[in-house]
């Protein structure tokens, strides 16, 4: 394989690369997007594989070819990732690069989107879960907490969303990026979402981390929203959830780093229609350095994600919940060639048919000993509106 990186002169916006078919992960307007695909690895050799590929550089380093994918819910689970053809990478410098793998060099014009405008379609929204079946899934990690076998168990549901038309993806990675600009949207092999919390980042020696838990809805009246944010912080229960989070990603990376450092006090993360307690972390990889992919099986599922201890969380949930969660609550990100990159937890997302005409939605919430069922199901219903209002255009 052959690789080719060169600048683009004029602005490019990542969405319109990534188009209904392709791949993306994006903050902030700073990511990658690809088109084609050039390959498909295991996502433990990614990385080798990518440093193999022939590049022709004048990034200086800055971009070149990548590797997307996910990291199922299950540890260890296998994934594989996709090596685009083609990919535009933004970075937080300013720069603007695309490369290309085996194939001429894709003209400017070619990386632009047409849109097709807007399609009147009819929707139907509904639980696939039965809600007796998440109650009582609810109530089994509570009475488990209470008794001492776990800390923290994270309980999910499903929802289904059927359209009588297939769901435009390039309309709703634009509403998303609307609503959720500053969450990592992304879109890979038929799974889409604005998830806000970073698992890890890595950059050079530099290692970070934004871990989430604890959660209030927000109501779009700002005094509303400041009083539950101060109840948020308050809550003895979801400062407990949180701080089980944080204590095991602090202990996953530090044998890792030279020095690991993290804010002391939470503090409240704002989206758009939910607000969470999170806590950066961050710090300096030792030598030999592990690359993001090997960091993000290290701490998938995050307790915020599956529970802890993490084990006997996973066990509960798989015996109570009544569905298998595949790709959601793991990871969603992109690695290069030096072990370079990002990746999310795969939360706010929704998993699509071949034939784009349904969608599966999942939401869940920590559960801990003072968890209320009513409460829970109502955190799960504040978080799945970010999809369903996506993606629901009638």
């Amino acid at each position: 394989m052959r690789a080719v990186t060169r600048p683009l002169e004029h602005e490019v916006d990542l969405n319109d690369v990534c188009r209904h078919d392709g791949y993306l992960f994006v903050r902030n307007g700073i990511g990658v997007a690809g088109r084609g695909r050039a390959a498909t690895v295991n996502a433990d050799d990614a990385v080798d594989f990518l440093a193999a590929i022939d590049h022709d550089d004048a990034s200086a380093g800055q971009a070149g070819p990548v590797a997307l994918g996910c990291l199922p819910f299950r540890p260890g689970a296998p994934a594989n990732f996709v090596i685009p053809s083609v990919v535009v990478r933004k970075t937080s410098a300013g720069g603007v690069f695309v490369t290309t793998i085996d194939q001429p060099t894709e003209s400017d014009r070619q990386l632009t989107a047409t849109s097709t405008g807007p399609v009147a379609a009819s929707f139907r929204v509904g639980p696939r879960t039965p809600i007796d079946t998440y109650r009582h899934a609810v109530d089994t990690g509570r009475d488990a907490v209470r008794r001492g076998d776990l800390t923290k168990v994270v309980i999910a549901r499903e929802v289904g969303v059927e359209s009588d038309q297939p769901l435009d993806v390039h309309a709703i990675l634009l509403r998303l990026r609307a609503a959720f600009g500053a969450s990592y949207r992304y879109s890979i092999d038929g799974i889409i979402g604005a998830s806000p919390e970073l698992l890890v980042a890595v950059d050079g020696d530099v290692v970070r981390s934004h871990p989430l838990a604890g959660t209030t809805p927000r109501t779009g009246d700002p005094i509303t929203d400041e009083a539950l944010a101060k109840k948020l912080v308050a809550s003895m229960k979801d400062q407990v959830e949180h701080r089980v989070v944080i204590d095991v990603v602090h202990d996953a990376l530090l044998p890792w780093c030279s020095y690991l450092d993290w804010e002391p006090e939470p503090s409240v993360i704002k989206v758009a229609n939910v607000q969470h307690l999170g806590t950066s972390i961050e710090g300096r990889l030792s030598e030999p350095r592990p690359h993001v992919v090997a960091l993000a099986r290290l701490l998938s599922p995050t307790p915020a994600l599956g529970g802890h201890p993490r084990r006997e969380a996973i066990e509960l949930i798989e015996a109570n919940e009544g569905f298998d969660r595949g790709r959601y609550g793991g990871a969603v990100g992109w690695v290069d060639s030096v072990g370079n990159g990002e990746f999310a937890v795969t939360i706010r997302c929704a998993e699509l048919s071949a034939d784009r005409r349904s969608a599966r939605l999942i939401a869940g919430g920590g559960i801990v000993a003072d968890s209320d069922v009513d409460a829970e199901l109502a955190e799960t219903q504040a978080k799945f509106q970010a999809m369903v209002s996506a993606i629901v255009r009638p």
